[in-house]
C-alpha cells in the first residue's frame, strides 16, 4: 500500500497554499513553480478540493485559491479523500471479497482484519493532522534553517 502522487501532491500543494494565502489569493501557476508540479495536474486537484470546498476560486486579475475554511478545520484526510486517493491497505479495497470476484462466499483473506485495522489507524492519524499543523511546521523549519545573505557576489552565511 502506497500514497500516491495525487494524495502527496494534493497535500503539498495546500500547504503552500496556506502558506502564502495573507498576501491575497495564490495562483495555481506559483504553486506549480514552486512545488514543481505539473499546471495541469494542479488544475485537476483543485477542481477537486474547490467542489469539496476546501478551497475556494478568485476569478479576475489578481486572482487565484483561498482556503474555504480555516486552517485549523482542514485535516489531512479531508484533502486525500477530496482528491479520491484510496485509503485502502486490504487486497479487496473492503469489499469483503479477498479471494477476488470469481469466489462467490465472500470469505476474507487471513490478513483481511490486520489491514482494515490499518486502514482505520491510517484514518485516523491523518484526520488527527490539520494543514495548520503541517504549516506551523512548515514555519518552524523555516525558522530553524541558516539565512544565506548574498551580497556583492560573496555568500555570507548567518546563523539565525
Amino acid at each position: 500500500m502506497r500514497l500516491t502522487t495525487k494524495g502527496r501532491f494534493a497535500v503539498t500543494a495546500m500547504i503552500d497554499l496556506a502558506l502564502r494565502q495573507d498576501n491575497g489569493p495564490v495562483t495555481l501557476a506559483g504553486i506549480s513553480q514552486r512545488q514543481d508540479i505539473s499546471l495541469s495536474y494542479l488544475e485537476q486537484l483543485f477542481g477537486k478540493l474547490r467542489r469539496h470546498e476546501i478551497v475556494e476560486s478568485v476569478r479576475g486579475p489578481g486572482g487565484g485559491y483561498n482556503l474555504a475554511r480555516k486552517a485549523q478545520n482542514v485535516t489531512v484526510a479531508d484533502i486525500i479523500i477530496a482528491v479520491d486517493e484510496p485509503l485502502d491497505a486490504t487486497q479487496c479495497g473492503s469489499k469483503g471479497n479477498c479471494h477476488g470476484s470469481d469466489h462467490d462466499n465472500g470469505i476474507h483473506c487471513m490478513t483481511h482484519d490486520l489491514w482494515a485495522t490499518l486502514n482505520a489507524k491510517m484514518v485516523d492519524y491523518l484526520d488527527s493532522v490539520s494543514l495548520q499543523d503541517l504549516v506551523n511546521q512548515q514555519k518552524q523549519k523555516a525558522q530553524d534553517k541558516p539565512i544565506v545573505i548574498v551580497r556583492h557576489g560573496h555568500a555570507e552565511r548567518t546563523i539565525s
